[in-house]
């Protein structure tokens, strides 16, 4: 008998299940993923929108992504689920039952209830979010009729908050790119100041000491500031205060906090841990405290970010529990047994500039352009594994294409 199986999210865990589940179940069997999105963002390569790169790598529609595939895709966000009755709620007021259930569901920003930081500042999760970040830093330059020096130093003043990836890789790209704006707009880049606040002791503290003093050089030869061991206490509109300084600045873009999905924590029954992750087994299936009976442990997996596992968080775990999970599937539908999943190890590839980025791939470090185009190799590989041939080209080279936002930096690209 054909299983309903529904997929929530639309991000790296969820494509791949959907499309290792396409390719190795019957034609006609019931493959639905749900998504608030019509499309799939490529977060790793978000910060190339914000820097004036097209966002054709970073936007893929759901529909070229499974286009001649058995998989039927709901725009929809899902806001409640009765995992004992297996039935779904969507905001747009449909239910949607499943007898197999995959929760994919990425992370959310968190702001740690710092006062000020929600409403002020500008968050980095989303094509949306970078788009409206880079017509901001255009609109600090068009609008630069300041009286005093004091005045525009302050204006062209950029705050990152957090030293992890999104915040290094930003940081970095944006030390180029305001210069170039700067240059196109006729004023002077000594003006512009970027500094990178990190809470912990180093930057990329997720990594070996020795990669994030590389790191950390490379941050400083670009000119950015980089302070350490420094939290942010509040926001207001020109200045954030940090437990022992304030700096003064129109613009702070937080990247230093993400929580997991809400809506794990609305799903009566799931445990969760410290971090709010779905406490799972050894198949990824979650431990339903308030469910009775064994029934309530089946046929219902959660991967990615929100799973408590080792490595959550990163876009290749999500993409290994994607495939671990569509195997699995497919072998419980087909009377086979079950394989215990084995986390994936991951590899970093950290761009910092334009022609340098730092690489640790097992036990191996890698510095310098060969790591640039190690991570050109790895999104291409991505987007071959998601997209035929030619579209896949297309959306790797379109890291090529310049899209401006104000007419005087477009005239200058075109020119």
């Amino acid at each position: 008998m054909l299983k309903k199986i529904v997929i929530v999210g639309g991000g790296f865990g969820g494509i791949r299940a959907a499309l290792d589940l396409s390719r190795n179940l019957p034609k006609d069997s019931k493959i639905i993923l749900i998504s608030d999105r019509r499309h799939f963002e490529y977060y790793p390569s978000l910060y190339k929108i914000a820097t004036g790169k097209s966002p054709l790598e970073v936007c893929m529609p759901l529909d070229e992504i499974f286009d001649g595939k058995n998989v039927e895709v709901i725009k929809d966000k899902i806001i409640g689920a009765d995992l004992v009755k297996k039935n779904l709620k969507g905001e747009s007021g449909s239910n949607y039952s499943f007898d197999v259930l995959i929760l994919s569901l990425g992370s959310e920003t968190a702001y740690f209830n710092i006062e000020g930081l929600k409403e002020l500042a500008f968050s980095f999760k989303s094509i949306n979010e970078a788009l409206k970040l880079k017509r901001h830093l255009h609109e600090l330059f068009e609008s630069h009729l300041v009286a005093t020096k004091e005045e525009a130093v302050s204006s062209l003043h950029i705050l990152i908050v957090g030293g992890g990836a999104t915040g290094v890789e930003l940081a970095g790209e944006l030390s180029f790119y305001m210069q170039k704006i700067a240059r196109s707009h006729k004023i002077d880049p000594s003006l512009i100041t970027i500094d990178l606040i990190e809470a912990a002791g180093r930057v990329m503290p997720m990594m070996p000491e020795d990669v994030s003093k590389r790191i950390l050089g490379e941050l400083r030869r670009c000119g950015v500031n980089v302070f350490l061991n420094r939290a942010v206490m509040r926001e207001d509109i020109e200045q954030v205060f940090l437990k022992d300084m304030t700096l003064k600045t129109k613009t702070v873009i937080w990247t230093a906090g993400a929580k997991t999905n809400s809506i794990y924590s609305q799903i009566g029954g799931l445990e969760l841990d410290k971090k709010g992750r779905v406490i799972v087994d050894e198949y990824l299936q979650p431990a339903l405290s308030a469910v009775e009976g064994p029934k309530g442990l089946k046929d219902i997996f959660v991967i990615g970010d929100a799973a408590a596992t080792p490595y959550a968080g990163l876009a290749q775990t999500a993409i290994h529990d994607g495939s671990y999970v569509a195997r699995n599937i497919c072998k419980h539908l087909l009377g086979g047994k079950m394989e215990v999943y084995n986390p994936h190890k991951v590899a970093y590839i950290i761009p910092v500039s334009p022609n340098w980025a730092a690489a640790i791939v097992g036990r191996l470090r890698f510095y310098g352009i060969f790591s640039v185009w190690l991570r050109r190799v790895v999104d291409l590989r991505f987007f071959l594994s998601v997209l035929p041939l030619v579209k896949a080209l297309d959306v790797f080279w379109g890291n090529k294409k310049i899209c401006e936002s104000c007419d005087v930096c477009l005239h200058e690209a075109e020119g």
